[in-house]
């Protein structure tokens, strides 16, 4: 028994490590200072208080790829950012997002 439970647990390590992304406390930063500055003001100020625009709390923290796309392509009534954003830039956003 301690076998099987040893073997499910070193199989599921994997998936866990790649759902835990560790951000350094740079990229927070980053994220925050873009955020206020760039976002806020659809998004509310930290996420609260969204003027019609999507509620970033909710955002499925499993859909990075979803973020990144929305973020530099635009997406409905919100203008595209990958002119304007570095990619280590719309990280940091994504960082400060599923952190908060």
């Amino acid at each position: 028994m301690k076998r099987i439970i040893a073997t499910l647990a070193m199989s599921c390590a994997p998936a866990m490590a790649q759902q835990a992304e560790p951000f350094t406390p740079q990229q927070l930063k980053t994220g925050a200072a873009l955020y206020a500055r760039s976002c806020s003001p659809c998004h509310g100020a930290r996420m609260l208080d969204p003027q019609g625009a999507f509620d970033l709390r909710k955002f499925p923290r499993d859909q990075r790829e979803r973020f990144v796309s929305a973020v530099t392509r635009g997406k409905n009534q919100m203008p595209a950012w990958g002119d304007l954003l570095k990619p280590e830039e719309v990280e940091a956003l994504w960082a400060y997002v599923i952190s908060n």
